[in-house]
């Protein structure tokens, strides 16, 4: 059989709708300034699909530090693998702030959060080793997690007795085999805004034995007192043995780090295969995060706007009566009920005769059935964006409950 038949003959679970949704459902282009409004199909939208959470994306600060160090340095410089010619004392410089922020002896960085995990986790772990993980992980967790040569075992997404349960068969296997255990879960479910329980996963070394990895894509600079993340927010910082973060998110750029003592960053920094042979991080992306970062540090006003903005937003939205799930961070997923087509004809709506573009989440990323409206709230939104928006939402949940959705024309 040639490889390519399977392919010819089922695009896979969301590709089957490629011919009518590509570039509307999926792949839509957005155009203008990155903000709260921008242009989709030649209208202005009120926009709630960028992880843009403290607005630094455009803030005009950090364009001119990127424009600058773009032009000090172009795009290409430094050349090479960190390890062979890519180093600079500012790729060390923004290491050592980012460790010192998030509260760790040291930081590796990294060219992409995607990547940067999945080889992480290869090389933290091997064959006699066993991982423990929340059925809800992000996908590059389980991208990682399938790298392993050894055994893993899932726990139902935040359910610690389960969790305590697979540790239990973790421990026992682990002796088997002389290995350790890493338990993998995240500060905040970037799908469900969730935190992920820390505290409860921490008291369990009371009687397991295991490291703790914590991806904390959606907590770093939107949770805590500081802004340090979800383990700040739960006063576990210091129980974090791996804490990762991404730049896609609060910093608003590229780029990824992992922050550790220092021994667990050295053997990184010489054995992760996904930075090893990778070029070097670009240095404006360097220049610019240590603006990021310099600002997620000293002007704390713009976190404090995002939370203002996420109260707004959410506490409108349950006032509706709409179902956020257990949200207690920035993500704000609404929750309702409708197939693949009633989905798709509730998204139009909202597009095109409410002028809200938000991301919607179908099977198989949920079960059949269920139906997500993911809003993310930035620091840059104004009360006119969230009000519209929750007149919106009334409007098209009236519909949906009145099963106005089932029988409508398809748009497309």
């Amino acid at each position: 059989m040639d490889v390519f038949d399977k392919i010819r003959k089922h695009l896979g679970p969301l590709g089957q709708y490629s011919d009518n949704a590509y570039g509307y459902y999926f792949f839509p282009k957005l155009e203008g300034e990155l903000g709260s409004r921008m242009m989709f199909q030649g209208k202005e939208r009120i926009v709630w699909s960028l992880n843009n959470y403290l607005g630094l994306a455009n803030h005009p600060e950090v364009r001119k530090v990127d424009a600058q160090a773009a032009a000090d340095w172009g795009m290409a410089y430094p050349m090479g693998a960190r390890m062979m010619s890519g180093n600079t004392k500012y790729h060390e410089q923004l290491e050592q702030e980012l460790a010192e922020f998030v509260d760790k002896e040291d930081a590796i960085l990294l060219n992409f959060g995607y990547q940067g995990v999945a080889s992480g986790i290869d090389c933290l772990v091997d064959r006699r080793d066993v991982i423990v993980y929340d059925s809800e992980s992000h996908a590059c967790i389980l991208d990682g997690v399938r790298m392993h040569q050894g055994k893993r075992y899932v726990f139902a997404h935040n359910d610690i007795a389960n969790c305590e349960k697979q540790l239990e068969r973790a421990s026992k296997l682990a002796k088997e085999t002389g290995g350790g255990i890493l338990l993998i879960t995240e500060g905040v479910f970037g799908m469900g805004g969730d935190q992920g329980k820390l505290r409860e996963i921490v008291a369990l070394r009371e009687k397991y034995d295991f490291r703790l990895f914590v991806d904390d894509a959606h907590g770093f600079g939107t949770m805590g007192e500081t802004g340090a993340g979800t383990g700040e927010e739960q006063n576990v910082q210091d129980e974090i043995d791996i804490y990762f973060s991404t730049f896609a998110k609060s910093m608003a750029s590229v780029g990824a780090f992992f922050a550790a003592d220092k021994e667990v960053i050295k053997f990184m920094r010489y054995n992760m295969r996904s930075q090893i042979f990778a070029k070097s991080l670009p240095m404006p992306f360097v220049i610019g995060a240590i603006k990021r970062l310099q600002m997620l540090r000293e002007e704390p006003e713009h976190k404090a706007k995002l939370w203002e903005n996420v109260n707004k937003l959410q506490g409108g939205l349950r006032e509706r009566g709409l179902n956020l799930g257990y949200s207690n961070t920035c993500v704000t997923p609404v929750y309702l009920k409708a197939d693949v087509d009633e989905a798709k004809r509730t998204i139009y709506d909202l597009r095109e005769n409410h002028n809200i573009f938000c991301s919607g989440v179908v099977y198989p990323v949920i079960p059949r059935g269920q139906f997500l409206l993911r809003l993310i709230p930035t620091a840059e939104h104004t009360d006119a964006d969230i009000n519209e928006t929750l007149e919106a939402f009334t409007a098209i949940s009236e519909k949906l409950a009145a099963g106005h959705y089932q029988n409508a024309a398809l748009p497309m």
